[in-house]
């Protein structure tokens, strides 16, 4: 039976290792934590003056050095003097050089969130009248590339490896201290803390790269090292590292001293380890929420234990189901998870649940302020997935409370049956020693009613006599390995048949089944918190919306090329026609436009003049003027259209067909 199932149970584990690696992989840089709320000069707009300095508000504070804050001209070279400034709360600024001419100016961003992300940004705004830019306002991304798929993968390990350190030793201080000399479960337990160890160093070296170039080659960089340790994440980092060397301690003294003690000693001395690892533990999840969203924002005095009890909540449910799991297939036949143990386990992770439900409700309403931010915000709908998620794990482990129930009542029947084997075992035993004991005797006896005749015979006799006591020794010896290896051939096979005899059992098979797959979608679980940890709180990104509706669509990809035909009549011989207006990507920044003049009957033909305007009523910007250069017949042409703003553009074409015919046709079109 067990021969069938290890396969299945290795294509399940692989397959949600997978589903794991997929969520992680599809999560992308990590979203905007600090949203821009507000500028000046703002997005777009077109000043008739140079101004002195452009601000920038966030949405919560932020992290900024020389490089933080750029302004470029329309060739791409800064115009600012590189020494940007708070002026109170949430607000930035830099100075421009004096005398800027006119033109369109590029304001470049990025800084780091006070929950400890990367934030970067761009937008335009004009001096005099738009102009062609060699300066792209898309290109701008934070925490992607490959320093940011190894940060994200490094806070997934680092928090798996939290959840197995924390769950294991729990499991086995309140459930099941015999697990203390289990191989298998001593083996997972350093695992997590060897896994969270590695995952924090990590983290630590990728820090300045990932807030800061993006490039894999400054991971060794010394400088962006220093400036990240004196970085609040970088505190918290160097913090963990310290309580994961007290943590080594405590894993040393739970598998080392702790284990050797009887059954009774154990018991006395499990209070005091407890509380010792849960300092331990409380301080380790501590190093998450005071540098993360718990640490900012709404309540940040509450949030912070809240968040605290909740990763604890976390860790003692899944690692310690992860701890069951080993040990229900790992486990040595003479030491099996006792059904009380199960029962145990059972009680500590309804508590977990029920901290986590309470947690998870106030973390919620303080990150999403809204019931339509569940739909309506990426955020939002990550937790969906992640409550669905949930109500899962709490359905499989209800039917893992029915398996628990029936293995506790089968347990006495077992144990009985187990002791009537042993029972015979032993009686065996001692019948093969008194029959082995009665031959020696007997042997005994042979050689004492032999009688040596003659002295002459003395010494060969001495050297017979000395022959056979060297014969006897080996042949002792010979016995003693003899029997030394049919006792090992006797605990051999009497632990195959107590694996025999507990895996057989369909009530730890069908216990086995269900945490199996509990821990399966535990690990799809634990990667859709981590990815939820890197999104944009949704209340964040609302108000964001609502302070600057134009942001997300000035930050997105292309909306793909716009095309509209305009019938026109000037009134005049050869008047009529169609002009095509062609705009590509039809996104905010450059545009190449293509338009062509056709007569009714589909045919191009010339006209003396041809102009285009942009203008946007909702914002009061424009008309932005376009002369197009005449390419071939019917056909004009314009590279580097400037969109500084996505929105509702009114695109106006002006046909001209003689010296006094001409006429001014539009339609509206959504850019951006």
């Amino acid at each position: 039976m067990t021969q069938t199932i290890a396969p299945r149970v290795r294509t399940l584990v692989l397959l949600l290792l997978a589903a794991a690696c997929a969520l992680l992989a599809g999560a992308g840089p990590a979203s905007a934590h600090a949203a821009l709320t507000g500028s000046d000069p703002g997005q777009g707009t077109v000043v008739d003056k140079a101004p002195a300095q452009v601000s920038l508000t966030f949405s919560e504070s932020v992290s900024m050095d020389d490089d933080s804050l750029r302004v470029l001209d329309p060739r791409g070279e800064r115009v600012d003097d590189g020494r940007p400034s708070g002026t109170g709360g949430t607000t930035y600024t830099v100075k421009l050089h004096a005398g800027l001419p006119d033109g369109t100016y590029t304001v470049t961003y990025q800084v780091v969130s006070a929950d400890s992300h990367p934030v970067a940004g761009a937008y335009t705004f004009s001096i005099g009248a738009p102009s062609e830019t060699s300066v792209s306002v898309n290109g701008t991304e934070a925490g992607g590339g490959a320093v940011g798929w190894l940060y994200g993968l490094g806070r997934y390990v680092s928090y798996a490896g939290f959840t197995v350190l924390v769950g294991g030793a729990a499991f086995v201080l309140a459930c099941w201290p015999r697990g203390s000399g289990v191989r298998a479960v001593q083996r997972l337990v350093v695992s997590g803390w060897l896994a969270l160890t590695s995952a924090t160093l990590v983290l630590l070296l990728l820090r300045g790269s990932y807030t800061g170039s993006g490039k894999l080659g400054d991971v060794f960089d010394l400088n962006l090292l220093g400036e990240a340790l004196q970085t609040k994440t970088g505190a918290a980092l160097v913090s963990r590292l310290l309580l994961l060397a007290a943590a080594a301690l405590f894993v040393a003294v739970l598998f080392g001293a702790y284990d050797k003690r009887e059954d009774e000693e154990k018991r006395d001395g499990t209070f005091g380890l407890a509380v010792g690892g849960a300092v331990v533990a409380s301080g380790l999840a501590a190093t998450w929420a005071m540098s993360e969203h718990a640490s900012v924002g709404l309540q940040a005095g509450i949030a912070m234990p809240v968040d605290i009890v909740h990763l604890l909540a976390v860790a003692t449910w899944l690692g310690g189901l992860t701890a069951l799991l080993v040990a229900l297939y790992r486990a040595p036949a003479d030491t099996p998870v006792a059904a009380s143990a199960v029962r145990r386990f059972s009680r500590l992770a309804f508590g977990s649940v029920i901290a986590l439900v309470v947690t998870g409700t106030y973390q919620s309403w303080r990150q999403l302020g809204s019931w339509t931010a569940f739909t309506d915000t990426r955020y939002g709908q990550l937790l969906l997935v992640k409550i669905g998620l949930v109500a899962v794990l709490v359905g499989i482990a209800y039917l893992s409370r029915r398996w628990t129930a029936q293995l506790a009542e089968a347990v006495p029947a077992i144990a009985r049956q187990r002791e009537k084997e042993q029972v015979g075992a032993s009686d065996g035993r001692k019948t093969a020693e008194a029959e082995t004991a009665a031959k020696a005797r007997s042997a005994e006896k042979a050689k004492a009613a032999e009688k040596v005749p003659g002295a002459a015979k003395g010494a060969g006799a001495a050297k017979t006599s000395g022959q056979g006591s060297g014969a006897g020794a080996a042949k002792g010896s010979g016995t003693s390995r003899r029997d030394a290896q049919l006792a090992r051939q006797r605990a051999a096979v009497d632990a195959a048949r107590q694996k025999r005899q507990r895996d057989a059992d369909p009530h730890r098979f069908g216990l086995r089944r269900s945490v199996l797959a509990e821990a399966g979608i535990a690990v799809v679980l634990l990667a859709v918190t981590t990815v939820l940890t890197q999104t944009e709180p949704g209340r964040t990104e609302e108000e964001a919306k609502a302070a600057n509706p134009s942001s997300a669509a000035t930050t997105g990809r292309s909306s793909g090329a716009v095309t509209l035909d305009m019938p026109f009549d000037t009134g005049g011989q050869n008047g009529k026609g169609v002009v095509r207006v062609e705009l590509d990507p039809a996104r905010v920044g450059a545009n190449d436009m293509h338009l062509y003049v056709e007569r009714p009957d589909g045919k191009a033909f010339d006209i003396p003049e041809v102009k285009v305007a942009f203008t946007q009523k909702a914002k009061d910007i424009g008309p932005l003027p376009v002369v197009p250069d005449h390419i071939t017949t019917g056909h004009w042409s314009a590279s580097g259209v400037q969109i500084p703003i996505a929105g509702d553009w009114e695109v106006a074409v002006t046909v001209r067909t003689s010296d006094i015919d001409q006429v001014t046709v539009s339609k509206n079109a959504q850019i951006g």
